[in-house]
């Protein structure tokens, strides 16, 4: 390892150690979101699929195809995948929470119209079990799409526990497992199951993206109540304006004195937000520790990331996938 790559970010490791995959992977992406007959098509794709994103899923795919020694170049076709899935996700994620913002731009929602976000969102689904089928594996078409539903349930469910101040903690680990983690995890064990890889390998991949995906949905939520998000540009309080329940909030509810558990059936259940609720918000999570008790949370599932790799055999991605499981939360210090 150069001194230069030593100092990179461990997906911009990963990025440069696959960077002949990736860009085999980018050609493949163009090629399948191209339409003849629609061109709004890929004119809506693009703006969302070119803005910038770190690419973390597709290059989870080609990194557990790498460890497991895979030979063949199908993987380029699951790491595609897995990107549409992505991003037809977001596509209908900004028309749900009527988003105006995402990695920076405009939404495509906000561009276009709700209309052209969904049926894209739902045309880019389409192109991806397309490209998971070219595989020919029963089992890792299983797999993703066994994950497109567990995605689309647990947003579904987060509509649900929305607005709902007795949420359980258990109920929102199943909104982030489905959100966020099934396609961590689903990205990691096709990638493996593709290798042939030996079922302990396959299994350690799939807790591995598991347990990343928990960890990177729980920092991001952290960070919505503020944590570190000042000083990193992190637009703060939008789950809390959206009423998401999420932990630091299960959690502050649960210790909750009568005026507190007012405060909370007011401006979450009833949806009445004053100036000043959000610093209230903030002060009464302090008072019990429910950050901290929350950026711990987030810190084990990083733990138990990192510990699911120990069955894989040695190899330079094992050691940058480890390397991405304490990144993961670095936005916690």
């Amino acid at each position: 390892m150069t001194q230069a790559s030593q100092h990179q970010a461990p997906h911009d490791r990963l990025a440069t150690y696959l960077e002949a995959d990736l860009t085999q992977v980018n050609a493949l992406i163009r090629a399948r979101m191209a339409s003849e007959h629609a061109p709004r098509i890929p004119e809506v794709t693009a703006h969302l699929i070119e803005a910038g994103g770190k690419r973390i899923r597709p290059m989870l795919v080609l990194a557990a195809s790498h460890l497991c020694k895979y030979r063949g170049e199908y993987h380029h076709h699951l790491a595609a995948t897995v990107e549409f899935i992505h991003t037809a996700t977001l596509l209908h994620d900004d028309v749900v929470d009527e988003s105006q913002q995402r990695r920076g731009r405009a939404t495509a929602n906000l561009l276009w119209d709700n209309k052209s976000s969904v049926l894209v969102g739902d045309y880019l689904f389409a192109r991806a079990f397309q490209l998971m089928v070219a595989c020919g594996s029963l089992r890792v078409l299983d797999i993703l799409s066994n994950a497109s539903a567990t995605i689309a349930e647990g947003e579904v469910l987060q509509l649900t526990t929305a607005q709902n101040i007795a949420t359980t903690e258990d109920q929102y680990l199943r909104v982030i497992r489905g959100k966020t983690a099934a396609l961590f995890s689903a990205a990691t064990e096709s990638g493996a199951v593709l290798a042939e890889a030996p079922e302990a390998h396959v299994q350690a991949l799939f807790a591995y993206g598991d347990a990343l995906g928990v960890s990177f949905q729980m920092v991001d939520d952290w960070l919505d109540y503020g944590g570190a998000g000042a000083g990193i540009g992190k637009n703060i309080g939008d789950d809390f304006r959206e009423r998401k329940v999420t932990l630091p909030v299960i959690r502050a509810v649960a210790r909750a004195d009568a005026q507190e558990r007012a405060f909370w059936e007011r401006v979450i259940g009833a949806g009445r937000q004053d100036a000043g609720d959000f610093e209230q918000a903030q002060a009464i999570m302090a008072r019990h520790g429910t950050m901290e008790s929350a950026r711990q949370e987030a810190l084990d599932w990083s733990a138990k990331a990192k510990a699911a790799l120990d069955p894989l055999p040695d190899h330079p991605i094992r050691d940058m996938l480890a390397d991405l499981a304490d990144y993961v939360v670095a936005r916690l210090y």
